[in-house]
């Protein structure tokens, strides 16, 4: 009994209080801005999924030990990051080998493309002066014998020993002479041509290797989310077995099924409002970006994408993959309705609600604001159909309904257009 009437006595006081606490406030400041009535397309909520709008089952190219494995489930990864990393001991050491030998052809090709050096052809010409000499020498003493031959006054043997050693002389001076010859005119240009295809041989195989290097680091194609880990660290994969799989959330889709007899409203490109039951206290704005134009034949329903770009916070992006959302898509013709600004919205409670300014009789741009339960159609730009308790030319708060409450007092700080882009809310 004496707790029940302290409660009361409580309850007593702060009704006392509460009013003269509430009237210190004062009159909230609000924007406003008029709802309008437009023609506009009929509505209809299609349940949906989001999707992320790019996926990829990350396989590995060749088979290999896992060495390293630094990614898990949930975690956020770079386009080009890598994923795993596979055991490379041996093909390295191929790679160094394979390009000692490039190296090697390399400077072979130097050699031949710079030519025969000054100190080459300075040998090569005094080795052929000198067996030119020597020539021109015994070709003299063979003239000589000659003649003493025709007197009897040598034999035949020594004649025959001159003209041996005139002949060997001759052909050493035509070895000296066209080893001067290739000595200034340098290496062939076939010879350079097949060093160069040694070059171009040697190169293409170390690019191999490489190339095998690069595929035993597995990496992401894209920024995303790690959702499925296939491997671990020391396990052995083959090739074409699957490593991880990534999604990208920057953008997700809803993907909705659409009925064949709504399907002829929808258009490429128009703007369509997504709820997420979820996220209830947000409403999402997205654009149709495909109309799978094959129909599944069992329910006559086709899928339409509608792309939303995602919110990503520090816990994560905010719209997931899984999602169940709603998104309202025209369904028949034009008609009148009702249009309000989006920032008129409140949300986070059973139904979406707006605020509705009541001008007072007596203060000009003051009121009372009332709140006025609506159901949302189809969204048109920064506007967005509503039914409830309304009519047109009504004004609507845009800004500063965060912390309206039903009956409060208010002052119109501003009158805008009802398609006024976005700002901060708090006045």
């Amino acid at each position: 009994m004496r707790l029940a009437t302290s409660l009361v006595a409580s309850i007593c006081v702060f009704a006392l209080y509460s009013g003269p606490l509430m009237a210190q406030r004062g009159p909230a400041a609000v924007a406003v801005a008029e709802i309008v009535e437009r023609e506009t397309a009929s509505g209809q909520m299609f349940v949906g999924t989001v999707l992320p709008i790019k996926r990829s089952s990350i396989g590995s190219a060749v088979g290999g030990r896992v060495a390293e494995f630094s990614v898990n489930e949930g975690d956020f990864v770079r386009a080009k990051q890598p994923l795993a990393q596979l055991l490379t001991n041996t093909i390295n050491l191929e790679v160094a080998a394979e390009k000692a030998e490039l190296d090697f052809r390399k400077h072979e090709l130097a050699e031949l493309e710079n030519g025969s050096r000054p100190d080459e052809i300075r040998r090569a010409k005094a080795l052929m002066q000198a067996a030119k000499a020597d020539s021109e020498y015994q070709q003299k003493r063979l003239k000589r014998l000659e003649s003493l031959y025709a007197r009897k006054a040598v034999n035949d043997d020594d004649i025959q020993q001159v003209v041996s050693e005139s002949i060997r002389s001759e052909e050493l001076f035509q070895e000296a002479l066209a080893a001067y010859n290739l000595a200034v005119e340098g290496p062939r240009k076939e010879k350079i041509a097949q060093a160069k295809s040694q070059v171009a041989i040697q190169q293409a195989l170390v690019d191999k290797l490489e190339s095998q290097v690069v595929k035993h680091t597995i990496i992401t194609p894209f920024d995303g989310y790690v959702v499925a880990e296939h491997t671990e660290v020391g396990q052995w994969v083959n090739s074409g077995e699957l490593v991880a799989e990534v999604i990208a959330l920057g953008e997700v889709d809803v993907q909705v099924q659409v009925l064949e007899n709504h399907v002829p409203h929808v258009r490429l490109g128009m703007e369509v409002r997504v709820e997420v039951p979820a996220i209830p206290d947000q409403v999402f704005t997205g654009t149709v970006v495909l109309i799978v134009p094959q129909a599944d034949v069992r329910s006559r329903t086709f899928p339409v994408k509608v792309r939303i770009k995602n919110t990503i916070t520090k816990d994560g992006p905010l719209l997931k993959s899984g999602m169940l959302a709603r998104a309202i898509l025209p369904t028949g013709p034009q008609q009148r309705a009702l249009l309000v600004s989006k920032d008129a919205l409140v949300l986070g409670g059973p139904t979406p609600m707006i605020y509705v300014v009541e001008p007072s009789s007596d203060k000009k741009n003051q009121g009372k604001a009332r709140a006025v339960p609506v159901q949302v159609g189809v969204a048109n730009g920064r506007l967005i159909q509503v039914k409830g308790n309304l009519k047109g030319g009504e004004h609507v708060v845009i800004r500063g309904n965060e912390r309206l409450r039903p009956g409060q007092d208010v002052v119109i700080t501003e009158i805008l257009s009802p398609d006024a882009e976005p700002k901060a809310k708090a006045i």
